[in-house]
């Protein structure tokens, strides 16, 4: 097992495997359609207005000093980027959290060594509905304050050189935040505690949202990343102490039989 700050990778690859088995193909097809649908009306948009957000955020700078501007470009455009990158990015996981909610929960039934391949229930997938949802409700609670401040910070003149690097650490570290949610939140652990449980593992955690966030800027993989990355932060969570309270007296939870080869 690779260290701590290096086992996201690891566990973004198992995930990425994971989804890609026959046993939980079926699970992936939802959200990745939410994900291809929505990525290409955002990007389509994105592209529009790119132009218009960088010179929001360029400074106006006195003709004395405007050879600055060409190397201090480059940085804003990284901003808009990475400011673009992560409010679609969050914008998609809202939108897919049922799907991404159902998927863990399977998922952590096949890590646990439960089945290896459980059924799909609309019924079971439309009863997690609220309960995701609200917890999407507090993740963006969460959210909001400090995206608000650094974008505050991208408009404060000289200051905001150093919104780019806080953009991308904050980032990272809502990548874990907002995929190790979904095995927390189904075994019934509270937002503090999940919080908690993260700062415990904070190199692993930030490692994984490192990984993440690195896999989900890279074209067309970034369709898959999604549900590899549910699949991954599920068995981050299995393997790293976290609890199991899921219920055991559904049909669709209990070991069954090996099916014939």
């Amino acid at each position: 097992m690779p260290m701590p700050a290096l086992i996201g990778p690891h566990y973004l690859r198992e995930g990425l495997r994971l989804v890609l088995s026959p046993g939980l193909r079926l699970f992936v097809i939802l959200p990745l359609t939410v994900n291809v649908l929505l990525f290409a009306g955002l990007i389509y948009f994105a592209i529009s207005q790119f132009g218009a957000w960088v010179d929001a955020f360029m400074p106006s700078l006195p003709e004395w000093l405007a050879v600055l501007e060409y190397l201090l470009w480059p940085l804003f455009v990284s901003l808009v980027i990475l400011m673009v990158f992560f409010t679609f990015t969050m914008l998609a996981n809202i939108i897919a959290a049922p799907f991404n909610g159902f998927l863990a929960e399977k998922v952590e039934v096949v890590a646990r060594g439960e089945d290896t391949a459980p059924p799909f229930s609309w019924a079971e997938l439309l009863a997690m509905l609220p309960r995701t949802l609200a917890r999407e409700a507090r993740k963006l609670a969460y959210f909001a304050p400090r995206a608000l401040a650094l974008l505050i910070l991208s408009f404060i003149p000289v200051l905001n050189i150093v919104a780019a690097p806080l953009w991308l650490l904050f980032g990272i570290w809502m990548m874990a935040v907002q995929y190790i949610d979904y095995p927390a939140d189904n075994n019934k652990m509270s937002w503090a505690d999940m919080m908690s449980w993260l700062r415990q593992r904070r190199w692993q955690s930030l490692s994984f949202g490192a990984a993440t966030y690195a896999a989900l800027l890279v074209p067309v993989l970034n369709l898959l990343i999604m549900p590899a990355a549910v699949a991954g932060a599920t068995l981050l969570w299995v393997r790293e102490g976290g609890r199991s309270h899921l219920p055991t007296n559904r049909p669709d939870s209990q070991p069954k039989p090996n099916r014939p080869q």
